[in-house]
């Protein structure tokens, strides 16, 4: 068998063209992964950032009915004169009362129950 020559071992001296374009390549992969890392580290800021922004995960509701403890709320809900109470929703601090009205006529009424005030009437015809 032969054996190869030790010269053929060592590495041989580049063309000076070949260096200078090896020198740009390496110059150009360190400043895009430069960019890279810099747009990663802002990206993983911006995340941080809005993590410790963000609103806690149980906010309390605007329109909690304050009471004091053990009491329940209370309050008047006032309807005009012979109106009947037929049904009535409660969603959240919202309190909507369906009423049939003296003169035979159906109305809705919807109370803030936080503010204990009337917010809407809404009147039912038909067309």
């Amino acid at each position: 068998m032969a054996r190869p020559d030790a010269d053929e071992d060592q590495e041989k001296p580049l063309d000076p063209e070949v260096d200078k374009l090896r020198g740009k390549l390496i110059r150009f992969m360190v400043i895009n992964l430069g960019l890279l890392f810099v747009a990663l580290m802002v990206v993983i800021g911006a995340l941080v950032y809005k993590a410790r922004k963000a609103p806690s995960a149980n906010p309390p509701l605007s329109g909690d009915v304050q009471t004091t403890a053990g009491e329940p709320a209370s309050g008047d809900i006032v309807l005009p004169v012979g109106a009947r109470v037929v049904s009535q929703s409660l969603s959240g601090d919202r309190l909507s009362v369906d009423a049939e009205l003296a003169d035979g006529s159906r109305a809705i009424f919807v109370y803030d129950i936080a503010e204990r005030r009337l917010i809407g009437r809404f009147a039912i015809r038909n067309k």
